[in-house]
């Protein structure tokens, strides 16, 4: 076996045996939008993309409870940018802004609470090995930060400061693997098979609610897709099939197992993208809950719409390297 090979190895045993953790199932969707594809030294990617999750689905462990009177749902913005320092090195950012809306009806009563503002940030540094998995295969790593930027004290009407699990931010510091493959193959050049993995481990809020600690569980999700790529009326377009599996361990408040956090979820993604130009292209995608197992009872995720533009700005060519 050749060496990158067994490191490669290595390094996927690790990611699978971690104890993987959670985060609230309704908050940004920070580990699921990055990992922009790698590209020449010297090109800038820069995407806005809008999310819209909405939890409708009352679950007890597996079992679907037959209760509508919880709502919640998530709008955010997610301002992606990365630039390949070298042709193997790259920098990426995700920027969000995030609206969310919990809504409890029961008895003819109402209680809404909604918050907005800027969230958390990531920043992820990535190198990428070109064909260590064989021809027209790559082999990425990433190691990165959450970033605290959102604020962790909103409060609702009452003026009473908000659960850790409807603010923006999280007032802590996290860490982020991130590992990614991908394979073509000579039967079919434009069809890909990819996989995808991040570990997220979370820091600790020491200042929640003034004098108490909360730590959101850590979260591991993987990723399995099948791609291709085919014209339409002259336009180049890329439809895909991807499962994801996301494991979130319970939080922890004053260092003490949350209850009714925490799960295992897997998920169905079909996409769509198109090339508006050749720098410009458009995407839709869709995340269908297929299976779920919550620690007690919890609101899970009912669907997921996501959908945006990704700009590309390649370097310019050197004279000295064009053909006339």
């Amino acid at each position: 076996m050749y060496p990158q090979r067994f490191i490669i190895l290595i390094v996927l045993l690790l990611f699978l045996n971690v104890n993987a953790q959670t985060c609230c199932s309704g908050g940004i969707p920070l580990s699921n939008n990055i990992g922009l594809p790698n590209y020449e030294k010297g090109t800038l990617q820069v995407g806005l993309s809008y999310d819209y999750n909405n939890l409708n689905t009352l679950n007890e462990g597996s079992n679907t409870l037959n209760d509508n009177s919880r709502l919640r749902i998530t709008h955010s913005v997610l301002l992606n940018t990365s630039y390949s320092i070298t042709d193997h090195l790259s920098a990426e950012g995700l920027f969000t802004w995030v609206s969310q809306r919990r809504k409890i009806t029961q008895f003819g009563n109402q209680n809404l609470d909604k918050t907005s503002g800027v969230g958390d940030a990531v920043i992820l540094m990535k190198y990428n090995f070109n064909k260590v998995l064989g021809a027209s295969s790559s082999f990425a790593l990433g190691l990165g930060a959450k970033l605290p930027l959102g604020s962790s004290t909103k409060k609702n009407n009452q003026g009473i400061t908000l659960n850790a699990d409807l603010q923006p931010g999280s007032n802590a510091w996290d860490v982020i693997y991130w590992l990614s493959s991908s394979k073509n193959f000579d039967f079919r050049p434009s069809f890909t098979f990819s996989t995808r993995f991040t570990y997220r481990g979370t820091g600790t809020n020491n200042t929640y609610l003034e004098n108490s600690t909360y730590k959101f569980g850590n979260e591991f999700q993987a990723f399995l897709g099948f791609s291709d790529e085919f014209l339409l009326l002259k336009t180049i377009v890329n439809t895909s099939i991807s499962f994801k599996y996301r494991n979130a361990i319970k939080d922890k408040i004053d260092g003490f197992d949350l209850d009714n956090t925490g799960g295992d979820w897997v998920f169905l993604i079909p996409s769509f993208s198109m090339a508006l130009s050749p720098n410009l292209s458009f995407s839709v995608k869709a995340e269908l809950p297929l299976y779920s197992h919550v620690d007690g009872t919890q609101l899970t995720p009912t669907y997921r719409l996501t959908t945006g533009l990704l700009y590309r700005i390649k370097p310019r060519l050197k004279l000295g390297l064009i053909n006339i």
